[in-house]
């Protein structure tokens, strides 16, 4: 067997492989002579099949699959060796006029190579890291919140303007009909306050939907339609009252700090608004983190310029899927695609660059932090060091679970390198102007 190959350019290549009739002639017979012995043809005793009969019936079909696997091993084993980094795979060149008869065969495979460059992560401009903070306004509305959750519900006559209402909301002709809860605080404009202020059980309020809450996005909870209607729905709804509550607010005492957080842990509300702070601000870092995450992407595939072999990638990836594609599909799946395949070179450049691994140990370091999170949101504060690797043992032997947690590891390594290598400035900013500017 011979391999050789001619590089077309920095980004394209052809590999020629020559098999010649010793290289599969041996193992062809092997695999006749076993068919031979257990062959079944009617006018035959098994092992008595004359071998010319098992050649002509079975020989082509056991030579194109000899061939076809030597291929397929010996262009791995030579990729391998000659250190060729291969974007999707090898393409065989079409061959009309293959002769399966002749003792030599010649097959050619195109081979789209990874381009080579360099990436820089500390540009000119600095990139934005935001730490998001807790402010005074939220850390109140949580505790109110709380004081809610936690109070006692108490029944009323008629809708006052702190009043908590259920009640069915109804549109025929556009397919509403949806029972709701909702707090009387959450309407929009006096017009629509004024309708439902005073109302009693069995009363029906009728309103418009554009602008009935100060959050458009309500109307997907309270009326069952989509993120899209919600923004552009203008119809007219009637709203049967049903019941009428307010919610007392619970006492900010020690038995509701214990319930919240355990015996003692809280003991003022000076403390409870100091662990509201903590709790949330621990939060708000992960999205800190993938804000600066999305930049950093952004930057590197901006900033980091090298071709792809965009011709060879478009046509492997009419046969890569499921579905074959044709020339077209494939062209618009690539462009779609591209930036993603940029990141993925690059990243790849920074881990090897950088020399970043996951070892197990960490994989199990980080299942087991996973496991105590999980655990603690239901009541489980303090585990035995035995479950958690039980559960870790059970985790890290499922290989999906594995690679999904790998993966989440590798980020977290690649967003540590971003903190310590990228030119970056830290920028204060409280969860609602976060919000604002970027989810609005």
């Amino acid at each position: 067997m011979n391999i050789t190959r001619e590089n077309i350019d920095a980004l394209n290549a052809v590999v020629k492989v020559d098999i010649a009739k010793e290289d599969y002639s041996d193992k062809v017979e092997k695999i006749l002579s076993d068919y031979r012995k257990s062959a079944n043809i009617p006018g035959f005793r098994k092992g008595h099949v004359p071998m010319g009969m098992v050649k002509k019936q079975y020989g082509k079909a056991v030579l194109v699959d000899e061939v076809n696997k030597l291929l397929q091993d010996a262009l791995g084993k030579y990729l391998v060796e000659e250190k060729l980094d291969v974007l999707g795979n090898p393409l065989p060149k079409a061959q009309d006029d293959l002769d399966w008869d002749a003792d030599a065969f010649s097959f050619e495979f195109e081979l789209g190579l990874a381009p080579e460059f360099d990436v820089k992560l500390k540009g000119k401009k600095a990139i934005t890291h935001y730490n998001i903070v807790a402010d005074d306004k939220m850390i109140d509305n949580q505790v109110e919140t709380i004081r809610k959750q936690y109070g006692k519900i108490v029944s009323q006559n008629e809708v006052t303007e702190n009043s908590e209402v259920t009640g069915k909301f109804t549109n025929e002709e556009a397919g509403i009909d949806n029972v709701a809860t909702f707090e009387v605080s959450k309407i929009k404009g006096k017009t629509n306050l004024k309708k439902f202020v005073g109302a009693k059980v069995g009363d029906f309020i009728t309103v418009k939907t554009k602008n009935l809450f100060e959050d458009a996005h309500d109307l997907m909870t309270y009326l069952k339609v989509s993120h899209d209607d919600a923004h552009d729905l203008n119809v007219e709804v009637t709203f049967e009252v049903s019941e009428i509550n307010e919610r007392e607010l619970a006492d900010l005492d020690q038995e509701l700090f214990d319930k919240l957080f355990g015996k003692d842990v809280v003991t003022s509300v000076t403390e409870l608004k100091q662990k509201i702070k903590e709790d949330s601000e621990k939060q708000f870092a992960q999205q800190g983190d993938q804000k600066l995450l999305n930049d950093v992407t952004e930057y590197l595939v901006e900033s980091t310029k090298f071709d792809l072999p965009a011709e060879f990638l478009q046509k492997w990836m009419q046969t890569a899927g499921e579905e074959p594609m044709s020339e077209e599909q494939a062209k618009e799946e690539y462009e779609k695609s591209e930036k993603s395949m940029r990141y993925q070179l690059i990243e790849g450049k920074l881990i090897t660059d950088h020399k970043l691994q996951v070892q197990f140990e960490d994989l199990k370091a980080y299942a087991i932090q996973m496991i105590k999170g999980q655990m603690a949101q239901f009541g489980q504060m303090n585990p035995t060091e035995k479950e958690l690797e039980d559960i870790a043992a059970r985790i890290l032997s499922n290989k999906d679970e594995v690679k999904r947690l790998s993966e989440q590891l590798m980020s977290q390594k690649l967003l540590e390198l971003y903190k310590n290598e990228a030119n970056l400035k830290t920028k204060e900013i409280t969860y609602d102007d976060f919000v604002k500017e970027f989810y609005s």
